[in-house]
């Protein structure tokens, strides 16, 4: 292997130019809000020399970055919802901003096994996805501009013109293993043309549905690390794709480990001394009883509260005053700090056990409260560009807490948002009204990107399945009569197969056309042109 000839002097210099650069990128308008617990020298030490492409990636990150700024502006928003279908992202650019890529659709129906949302599918699973669909827009970009371009600019005017190259946010469920995994997935995602990610605090093989367990989350400082990870390979390539950081603190009922201190005031224990809850479940099991029932039984038994819940359990009004005095001139006391605290204020011992509620798994119990979410949110803010808070049952006056609590400390702050595709918002307290409005209400507080991200699972099926009945009843004259004759009579004509301008006819005779030297524009417009 031949050794590089380069003086040391030219090495430095080179690597110092990087530097400034680097430095100029992040204090732009784009990049100046976010703050990093690395240099500029540290990234640029850890650059290839020929520099990673991240161009589709950039260009989109931008257009979005100044599409959901504008709708933070005019107080408006972008409702958009999930696809993994490109045929789907190409009839939604005439009406959405944006295109998501959910990872539980891309679970459905784009692996080799299909399954419910575990995040369980392989880490390049989503990036491919978003490949096929950039990649899909740019034909599309290409086709519609080939097509203007061989009409004269007199005729410009009444032909379609539609932005395909919506701006993608995928996601990026929790990283999907160690750092490296996450900053692979990350590269992967960059090199796709992604414009946003979203990375959330969830804990890595813990999504459980239908056995009544609320979901797991990692502790605050495994969090940061995951989002600080991906933000560094953006660096490393030099994108300026935008990181959303989605927290699922919200109904979490489990935290995998208690090493953070800012967590301590929300982990549960018992205040009642008991047996363990998995030998209280292991005696059920062998007795035969239901393991649910028998849970929950412990759980009314141990007393469960957090360690602040324990203390004014047992403290007197002026005992349970001076502890909280006293805890509120402490920044992020620790359960041990909060103990010496009671032992100095209160005269009865307060009993708190965090580990006999442990799960078989070894999670910890946690209590999920507005003001847990808007601290995590908080913290991984500086980290991001966009904050989005899950609450898969959404309470007006905790979103509006969220909101307005995180603004407090970032007023510029945007956000996202997802809507479910079974929550019962009359049961939550909604008006027909309120319903209807909900999006613009949402766009007030700053939520500038909002997202159904189910569409092709619950609208999808919906409408296949309404059309294979149709089909299966009536055959081609019911398909006539609801499909084809409808579509054909649409003036422009509905986009399919048969529409040239939209399949790409013009495109593939340009292409022809082009190798044969002849001009692509329509017969009779070309300019003389003799082949060479």
């Amino acid at each position: 292997m031949p050794k590089l000839d380069i003086s040391l002097q030219e090495e430095q210099k080179a690597f110092d130019i990087e530097v400034v650069a680097i430095e100029n990128q992040w204090s732009s308008s784009r990049q100046s809000h976010l703050k990093r617990p690395y240099s500029a020298r540290t990234i640029a030490a850890l650059r290839t020399s020929i520099h990673t492409q991240s161009s589709t990636s950039s260009t989109q990150a931008v257009k979005l970055w100044n599409q959901l700024n504008s709708h933070n502006k005019n107080g408006t928003c972008e409702l958009t919802f999930g696809t993994t279908d490109p045929v789907a992202v190409s009839q939604m650019a005439k009406h959405q901003q944006t295109v998501y890529v959910s990872g539980a659709l891309c679970g459905f129906s784009e692996v080799a096994i299909p399954g419910m949302d575990h995040a369980d599918y392989p880490w390049d699973t989503v990036p491919k996805v978003v490949s096929k669909i950039v990649k899909s827009q740019l034909w599309h970009d290409q086709r519609q501009r080939q097509f203007r371009l061989r009409h004269p600019i007199e005729q410009r005017g009444g032909l379609e013109n539609w932005d395909y190259l919506a701006p993608i946010v995928a996601d990026g469920d929790m990283g999907f293993g160690s750092m490296t995994s996450a900053m692979k997935m990350t590269r992967e995602f960059v090199e796709a043309g992604v414009a946003m990610i979203h990375i959330d605090d969830l804990a890595i093989g813990m999504k459980k549905f239908t056995i009544g367990q609320g979901r797991t989350i990692v502790p605050t400082s495994e969090y940061l690390d995951r989002l600080t990870a991906v933000r560094m390979a953006f660096d490393i390539m030099g994108a300026e794709t935008l990181l959303l950081c989605r927290c699922d603190t919200d109904h979490s009922e489990f935290i995998t480990s208690v090493v953070d201190k800012r967590d301590h005031e929300y982990v549960l224990g018992a205040t009642k001394s008991i047996e363990p809850l998995q030998e209280y479940l292991q005696k059920a099991q062998e007795d035969g009883k239901d393991l649910k029932a028998a849970r929950n039984e412990w759980k009314e038994k141990a007393g469960l509260a957090t360690f602040d819940e324990a203390v004014k359990a047992v403290a007197s009004d002026t005992e349970y005053k001076a502890y909280t005095s006293e805890l509120s001139k402490l920044e992020l006391p620790s359960l041990s700090t909060r103990r010496g605290l009671a032992a100095k204020t209160v005269k009865q011992e307060v009993f708190f056990d965090w580990e006999l509620p442990r799960s078989s798994m070894g999670q910890y119990m946690f209590q999920s409260c507005v003001k847990a979410v808007v601290e995590r949110a908080i913290a991984a803010a500086p980290l991001g560009d966009v904050t989005w808070a899950r609450m898969d049952s959404p309470v007006w006056k905790d979103i509006v807490e969220f909101h307005s609590k995180v603004r407090e400390v970032y007023p510029e702050r945007l956000f996202a948002f997802g809507y479910t595709g079974d929550y019962d918002y009359g049961k939550a307290g909604f008006s027909d009204k309120q319903v209807k409005t909900l999006h613009l209400d949402l766009a007030n507080i700053g939520v500038v990107w909002q997202v159904q991200p189910i569409w092709s699972l619950q609208g999808l099926n919906l409408v296949t399945e309404q059309f294979g009945k149709l089909w299966a009843e009536e055959g081609i004259a019911g398909y006539l009569r609801t499909v084809q004759g409808p579509a054909l009579s649409t003036r422009p004509m509905t986009d399919g197969f048969e529409k040239l301008s939209y399949c790409g006819g013009y495109l593939a005779d340009a292409f022809f056309e082009t190798v044969a030297g002849e001009e692509i524009v329509e017969k009779g417009q070309a300019k003389d042109f003799k082949r060479h």
